[in-house]
């Protein structure tokens, strides 16, 4: 159910002046304290050398939602938390695990692809003959005036998710799909939760996938075969694990989250995806552990995401009406430590600006190397969704675009970057201690607030 604004974020929200910067009175500005002096109580004790080496711990294999691997990750995240003084809450939920299927097979007018495509987690048995149609990005309106009825869907990865296109492509009429690549490698990815829609879909390279375009671009028809057999769907059940810093000091009853997911794609290690932003999480909450706050920090990391964000709907799901209204903003961390991603922002399901991009854009104007503000764009496909949707102020940090090897098994540690880490905790870490800190911005009255900075909109591919 989708609740009413609460009365703090209707309090935050009068903090953005026009929607374009962070807000303070100008009769206080002469007052306030210098907020590089408050960033340092914080960054000052980051240490990115503790989060490379959680990422160590936890990429040594892959965290597949509701496996042995992704038990073995809560349990060393529960440590960790514990061992910063923190009471731990393990959410269990349930969830489906997908078997791989044990034959993927696709050949064009009679030759066998190599290398072999692969299926998607949570793939459709089947076997499919027909002509190609190729239909861009796979956007509903890429369909229009395509004749697509019971041939094999191409189309390329990107803007959105595989679900959508292979559910835009059923609603076309299309009796397959074959995704491919918008970089080097394979696609590895998920589709989700079972959709009794889906139809068979396979992933294939950019080489092989822009040749096809290219045949059919120029009128020739190619007919395809896709086989798929043996995918299998089992229950299992999923984690989250929670851990709150309470106010230490003249509470005023808000609560800030900060998250990552935890979990990863079956074969990869997940360095970056998203052991990254769980391992920042970690750290975060050692720094916060003894600091002084006027506000309750809850820290959590999220399984099953892969799946289609079903950690961070469980967490919603669970919220009480007491900490939903008290919610300041929710701060999401995924895939912040690749050196060859690109440069960091903040994206929210909307594409509007928040008080969660407000004071990032401030602290990434105060920190990061290039002394500018850090700009925002719209994207979904993150845990940050689920809190958008509920009406909660909430913005994905991450680097964009990503590495040309997301989701694939070379997300290993070597790819981490110890300057992007601590480029993305310093600026997160600064900017939940300007809420949390005693006599918060996101107070109607309060006497600190962020310096007033400008940040821009850019239309950035996440991939």
């Amino acid at each position: 159910m989708i609740r009413k604004t609460s009365l703090s974020i209707l309090l935050a929200a009068s903090l953005s002046f026009g929607g374009t910067a962070v807000w303070a009175a100008p009769a206080q500005k002469a007052n306030l304290q210098s907020d590089q002096a408050f960033d340092n109580k914080i960054v000052k004790r980051i240490k990115e050398e503790n989060i490379y080496n959680h990422i160590a711990e936890l990429s040594k294999n892959p965290r597949v939602a509701g496996t042995p691997g992704e038990d073995v990750a809560v349990e060393y995240i529960k440590r960790q938390f514990e061992s910063y003084g923190y009471e731990t809450e393990v959410q269990a939920f349930d969830i489906n695990s997908y078997i791989e299927p044990s034959l993927i097979e696709l050949s064009v007018d009679g030759m066998t692809f190599e290398p072999a495509p692969i299926s998607f987690t949570y793939g459709v048995n089947g076997e499919v003959t027909n002509e190609l149609v190729y239909v861009g990005l796979g956007a509903l309106s890429d369909f229009e005036g395509k004749d697509v009825k019971g041939k094999i869907a191409l189309i390329k990865r990107g803007t959105y998710t595989f679900a959508d296109k292979i559910l835009n492509a059923t609603a076309a009429g299309a009796s397959a799909v074959i995704i491919y690549n918008n970089t080097d490698g394979v696609i590895s990815g998920t589709l989700g939760e079972p959709n009794d829609d889906y139809v068979p879909s396979l992933a294939i390279t950019y080489d092989q996938g822009f040749a096809l375009e290219e045949r059919l671009k120029k009128g020739e028809t190619v007919t395809a075969t896709l086989k798929i057999e043996g995918a299998q769907t089992n229950k299992a059940i999923s984690h989250n694990v929670i851990a709150t810093k309470a106010a230490t000091q003249k509470s005023k009853n808000q609560l800030v989250l900060v998250g990552a997911h935890h979990d990863s794609v079956d074969g990869a290690p997940g360095a970056n995806d998203d052991a990254s932003g769980t391992a920042t999480v970690l750290e975060l909450a050692r720094v916060f552990a003894n600091a002084q706050t006027d506000t309750d920090i809850r820290f959590v990391t999220f399984g099953a995401e892969e799946n289609g964000l079903l950690g961070s709907y469980e967490f919603v799901k669970s919220m009480t009406d007491e900490d939903y209204y008290r919610t300041v903003g929710m701060f999401q961390m995924d895939m912040v430590g690749s050196k060859d991603a690109g440069p960091l922002i903040m994206y929210t399901n909307a594409g509007e600006k928040n008080i969660v991009t407000d004071l990032g854009a401030s602290a990434g104007a105060r920190l990061a190397k290039t002394g500018e503000a850090t700009p925002y764009g719209m994207e979904g496909r993150s845990d940050h969704v689920p809190f958008a949707e509920i009406g909660l102020p909430a913005a994905l940090f991450i680097h964009a675009p990503v590495e040309p090897w997301y989701h694939s098994p070379q997300d290993t540690l070597d790819k981490i970057s110890l300057d992007k880490l601590k480029e993305v905790s310093n600026i997160v870490g600064a900017a939940i201690y300007q809420i949390a800190r005693p006599d918060t911005p996101a107070l109607e009255k309060a006497k600190v607030a962020p310096k007033e900075v400008d940040y821009n909109f850019e239309e950035r591919e996440l991939d």
